[in-house]
């Protein structure tokens, strides 16, 4: 059975250390942080623990650490600690997804409580996800890349062969396909699935500290290294290391990266002490890696010692029949997340959807699922459409627009009197100004070049 753990996040040291020796005398087994990000590190979709977190911290907050644990797996319990004057924000947070709050100061005991609860029902959350998958029902790797198209049904089969060989892997495919979510399957699938996930992206990596922040470094390595630290690389130890769009990677560190992978090993900068290191290494890229190999952008070396394992995620458009499918389940999730209630989708409204081009691919299409749940798009419908083909909204819209911009040049630019005369508020006409491009100036210089002529 795999131990249960706690994952306890609070920036004040004094706060966080008898927290964290109150809950160990309790019999938990705690790891404590002082930073939100290091403690993400470790949820997964099988974390078999509950998460603690104070409210307010600078960086990461509590309510940001909420979403972004539930963007990950939104059954992980999370207890949020609050101070006196944030119970109501205490309170969005459990309308949000938060399992529970307490206030400070609290006892450690009625915290114990709350924990043993929060640990039992992750438990039955696990256990109930195992069952589902030993009778032969969706399990959580359909659940995360859903999909009945054979390049899915295909892909998945390669997931599930390739999670515990613990073999480096590189996943190639377009931008919003999920390449991050294919790393994070694979990762929980693995023997590695209670250590540290850590995502580096080599595109937004500073690039006169990219070295100190992959391998550390001592103090003195350079001008501002006063203390040691820890690289991403070697705080990554016994876990997943993804090294997102891995191309951007430069191409001197390159050859560094590469040793790294041969001998799984690091130097700290300012160090001559090897530091060894054990970690699976998972690469995306968007880029064909083969092409900037022939450019000589990327090495050839680097290239063959990445691919024994390649995953090539397909596009939507090389799926397109799983579209209405896939948009019913991400609208689905997106009302689960902000609490609001499932919208109907007419048969027509899913075929429009299937039709469409979608270059962005799942992020843009979650991005769509949302801005319906929210109200903040009209549901595409088919039934809208004039014989002609075109939308009954677009109509309306150039109407619209058509009208407001008459208004504007018939009072010379002066907003005033258009939002009285067409009976809406500034701020309406101020939204649906920029909604439709118009500019006040160039509408009143247009309509008075015009009566010139």
């Amino acid at each position: 059975m795999i131990e249960s753990r706690i994952l306890l996040v609070d920036d004040e040291e004094d706060v966080r250390h008898s927290s964290a020796q109150a809950l160990e005398l309790a019999g938990f087994r705690v790891d404590a942080f002082s930073a939100a990000e290091h403690a993400l590190e470790f949820i997964s979709y099988s974390f078999p623990g509950v998460v603690i977190s104070d409210i307010r911290m600078p960086g990461m907050d509590g309510m940001t650490l909420l979403q972004r644990i539930r963007e990950i797996d939104a059954e992980v319990p999370v207890i949020l600690v609050t101070g006196h004057g944030d119970v109501q924000l205490a309170v969005r947070a459990m309308r949000e997804g938060a399992y529970d709050f307490v206030e400070k100061p609290f006892a450690a005991q009625m915290l114990a409580g709350t924990i043993r609860r929060a640990l039992d029902w992750r438990a039955l959350v696990l256990e109930n996800r195992r069952l589902k998958a030993v009778a032969g029902k969706r399990d959580d790797i359909e659940q995360r890349l859903p999909g009945r198209s054979q390049v899915m049904v295909d892909l998945r089969y390669r997931i599930r062969a390739l999670g515990a060989a613990d073999a480096d892997t590189l996943i190639i495919g377009d931008t919003g396909v999920g390449k991050e979510v294919l790393a994070r399957t694979l990762h929980d699938l693995s023997t590695r699935a209670n250590s540290p996930f850590i995502a580096i992206n080599c595109a937004a990596l500073p690039e006169n500290l990219i070295e100190s922040e992959l391998f550390g470094h001592e103090p003195g390595a350079f001008p501002g290294a006063i203390r040691p630290r820890y690289g991403k690389f070697e705080h990554g130890r016994g876990g997943t290391i993804l090294l997102d769009e891995i191309g951007s990677m430069p191409f001197d560190l390159q050859a560094k990266f590469l040793r790294v992978l041969q001998e799984r090993v690091i130097t700290r900068l300012g160090s001559n002490e090897q530091v060894p290191l054990d970690v699976r290494f998972i690469a995306t890229s968007k880029v064909d890696l083969e092409k900037e190999v022939a450019a000589g952008r990327f090495r050839a070396d680097l290239l063959y010692r990445l691919n024994v394992a390649t995953l090539r995620v397909p596009s939507l458009a090389q799926r397109r029949a799983d579209i209405p499918l896939l948009f019913l389940q991400l609208v689905r999730e997106s009302a689960a997340r902000y609490g609001r209630d499932e919208v109907e989708i007419s048969q027509s409204m899913l075929a429009e959807i299937a039709e469409r081009d979608w270059p962005g691919n799942v992020r843009e299409l979650r991005n769509a699922a949302e801005r319906l749940v929210l109200g903040l798009d009209a549901a595409p419908d088919d039934s809208a459409r004039s014989e002609n083909g075109n939308r009954l909204a677009d109509k309306v819209a150039a109407y619209e627009k058509g009208l407001i911009a008459s208004a504007i040049a018939a009072h010379g630019g002066a907003l005033k009197p258009v939002y009285e005369t067409l009976g809406i508020s500034r701020k309406t006409l101020y939204e649906k100004m920029q909604k439709f491009g118009l500019d006040k100036k160039l509408v009143a210089s247009d309509f008075s070049a015009e009566n010139e002529t």
